[in-house]
């Protein structure tokens, strides 16, 4: 027999039953925690006094008491009695022929407004693999020859053109770095698919920034000791996070810099690849500084190359950050306040066969 209790309650938005007094008299978890109130405290109470009387969830639910029909509405902004606002859709129906109850069903868009974030940085990583492959052959061959012509000035000429000669050979090698740099992308095979632990990676991570770039840094670690193994390449997901530890420890001050790494099992995690097929991503790994945020026009593009918030960066870094990510079916997400940035990654769990992709 089907547990419908345990049902209402594992639905992932918040869902409440309102009489035709506009009064609570049932609420999923969910609901209690968008509201920051337990079932026990909800009941009987009027829906106004946790979203406002004048508010759009109160508004809904008195047409669709008029009308005795359903109602969504799509992308509007609702706000909570402790002032947290967000942007939701709200869907409405009637559940007996009386007109006495219904059902009111919240559902968050930022979750998806962040899978669909996940999704354009896949199709921007496509689009920089095939730039990259084509910019690195096309400027290597006559960036060969400026070098080679300047070393040839430079045997045949006086001081001054000399000077001249070394800084066209200095400039010439500084763009032939930025190819190097660039010429990552271009990489199209798929990332190997091995066991390794999550864990190591991270602590290696650790180890390697606190040698260097990040030896002032406080690293607080809340690890879940009870995670599987992770599917992909090791060495790559090293330098995802030395990548994402160095933007961190740039935007920190040095004197009071603090980052915390937390990892965690979530297992409603599902991302859709194509067709049929579906990636779970139950591990999730957050990286939290204390650093100085990232400027709010910019965020939303954070992940395509060329985007940058310092003075002399190139964009590529969290660009080769997010084909990597996204090349071993994960997804990566960036979130930032002021002062502090969260990344936050999802990625699959190791499974002897293929029946991680469903």
């Amino acid at each position: 027999m089907i547990d419908f209790n345990h049902v209402w309650n594992t639905i992932p938005f918040p869902a409440f039953i309102i009489n035709s007094e506009f009064k609570i008299i049932e609420g999923n978890s969910s609901a209690e925690q968008i509201i920051h109130t337990s079932r026990k405290q909800m009941f009987g109470k009027e829906l106004g006094v946790f979203f406002g009387i004048n508010s759009v969830v109160l508004e809904t639910v008195k047409q669709v008491r008029q009308q005795n029909s359903s109602l969504s509405q799509y992308g509007v902004e609702i706000s909570t009695i402790d002032r947290v606002s967000f942007e939701c859709n709200l869907h409405i129906n009637p559940l007996d022929k009386n007109n006495e109850k219904y059902l009111l069903i919240i559902q968050p868009n930022s979750f998806a407004q962040k899978i669909n974030q996940s999704s354009t940085q896949r199709t921007t990583a496509r689009s920089v693999t095939a730039m990259a492959s084509m910019l690195a052959h096309e400027i290597r061959n006559p960036l060969a020859g400026i070098s080679g012509a300047a070393q040839l000035l430079a045997m045949n000429a006086n001081d001054d053109d000399v000077e001249l000669a070394d800084m066209i050979g200095q400039e010439t090698k500084r763009i032939g770095t930025l190819v190097d740099r660039f010429e990552v992308f271009s990489d199209i095979r798929p990332a190997l698919r091995d066991a390794y632990n999550i864990h190591d990676v991270l602590d290696r991570a650790i180890r390697s920034s606190s040698a260097g770039f990040a030896s002032t840094i406080k690293f607080t670690k809340q690890y879940d000791p009870s995670l599987p193994d992770a599917s992909g390449d090791a060495d790559q997901m090293l330098q995802v996070f030395q990548n994402i530890l160095k933007n961190a420890c740039e935007a920190i001050q040095k004197d009071r810099g603090k980052i915390v790494i937390c990892t965690s099992y979530n297992s409603g995690v599902r991302y859709t690849i194509s067709g049929n097929q579906s990636e779970i991503l139950p591990l999730q790994i957050e990286i939290i500084d204390n650093g100085k945020g990232i400027p709010g026009n910019i965020i939303d593009e954070i992940f395509e190359p060329f985007v940058s918030s310092k003075v002399n960066g190139t964009g590529l870094g969290l660009a080769f950050v997010s084909k990597i990510v996204t090349s071993h079916g994960g997804l990566i997400e960036c979130t930032t306040d002021h002062p502090g940035t969260k990344f936050t990654l999802r990625l699959p769990i190791w499974k002897k066969s293929a029946e991680d992709r469903i």
